[in-house]
C-alpha cells in the first residue's frame, strides 16, 4: 500500500453531476494539481458551501480522474443518495462550488508485477475499483487475464459493468434477489475464478461482511489481498477518533481508517 501525503482544500466547481441509476449519481469537480499524484483506494472530504446542515464533511471514494492533454483537471465521484448531504448533492449544478479535502489516505499497491488480478466489489464499494482499473492499465498492465466480481442487493446495485467491459476483463455479477447474474454472494464467482486462475492480486472493496468473507478466501489460498474499508467519518484527518476499526495483527493497536487506510492489507487487519 501506498499513500500521499499531501492534501489540498480548494473550493472546486461541478463540472457534472448525473444519475447513474435510480439511486446512485456520479459528479466531477475541478481540483488542484496535486491530485496528479492521487492513488487509487484514496478519498476525499466535501462540505457544501453555505450549509450548515450537515456540519461534518462527508467521505467520497476518488472514482476517477478527469484529465485533459494528459493533465488531471478534476476528479470523479460515484455516490450514493443515503441521507441528508448526498440528497443536497444531486441538486448541485454545473458552476456550483463544493469544498473539497483531499486527496486522503493509504492506496491500492498498483505493480506491473501483477499480471492477473482479481477485482471483488459490492455497492458503492465498486467506486474506487474503477480508478485501481485506470491506473493498472495506466501502468501497462492488460487486464484480459482477469477478473471483476461485481455484487448488489439487485441490479441496480450493479454499477459501472460497462466500464469494467472496456478493460477486456472477465466480469461476474452477483445479487441478493437473482435479478442481475448469479443469485448469492459475491465470493461465490471468485472462490471458482481461483480454482482455475491463481491470481496476483487481489483488490476488494464494499461492506464488512464481504471484505471479511473475501480476506478469509485470499489468507486461505495465500493469496496476497489489499481491502479498502468503507466505514462512517467525521472529520477524515484523525483528530476524532471516529472511524477506529479492530486491532492490527502485529501492533496490537487499533487503527483508524482515515489516516492507518482506507486500504489495508488483508493479512495483517483483524476483522
Amino acid at each position: 500500500m501506498k499513500s500521499f501525503a499531501q492534501k489540498h482544500q480548494k473550493i472546486a466547481k461541478v463540472i457534472w453531476n448525473k444519475p447513474e441509476s435510480h439511486a446512485d449519481f456520479r459528479i466531477g469537480l475541478t481540483c488542484s494539481s496535486v491530485y496528479e499524484n492521487a492513488l487509487p483506494g484514496q478519498f476525499v472530504t466535501l462540505h457544501l458551501p453555505g450549509n450548515m446542515t450537515p456540519l461534518l464533511r462527508r467521505p467520497f471514494s476518488i472514482h476517477r480522474l478527469i484529465k485533459e492533454n494528459k493533465h488531471v483537471i478534476g476528479i470523479e465521484i460515484l455516490y450514493k443518495v443515503v441521507g441528508g448531504f448526498t440528497e443536497k448533492l444531486t441538486r448541485a449544478i454545473t458552476g456550483d462550488p463544493i469544498d473539497l479535502l483531499g486527496p486522503i489516505g493509504n492506496g491500492f499497491t498498483v505493480s506491473k508485477k501483477f499480471k492477473k488480478i482479481a477485482l471483488v466489489g459490492g455497492g458503492i464499494g465498486i467506486a474506487p475499483l474503477v480508478f485501481l482499473a485506470d491506473a493498472i492499465t495506466e501502468n501497462g498492465v492488460c487486464l484480459s487475464d482477469s477478473i471483476a466480481c461485481l455484487g448488489g442487493r439487485t441490479s441496480d446495485d450493479i454499477l459501472c459493468k460497462s466500464v469494467f467491459k472496456s478493460f477486456d476483463l472477465t466480469i461476474r455479477t452477483t445479487t441478493d434477489d437473482g435479478s442481475e447474474g448469479e443469485q448469492g454472494l459475491v465470493t461465490r464467482p471468485l472462490e471458482k475464478w481461483i480454482t482455475s486462475h491463481r491470481p496476483d492480486m487481489v483488490y476488494a472493496c464494499g461492506p464488512m461482511p464481504m471484505l471479511r468473507a473475501v480476506a478469509d478466501i485470499a489468507n486461505k489460498n495465500e493469496l496476497p489481498c489489499e481491502i479498502s474499508i468503507e466505514t462512517i467519518m467525521a472529520c477524515g484527518l484523525g483528530a476524532c477518533l471516529g472511524c477506529a476499526v479492530n486491532k492490527n495483527k502485529t501492533t496490537g493497536k487499533y487503527q483508524h481508517v482515515c489516516i492507518d487506510g482506507p486500504v489495508f492489507d488483508a493479512k495483517t487487519h483483524i476483522f
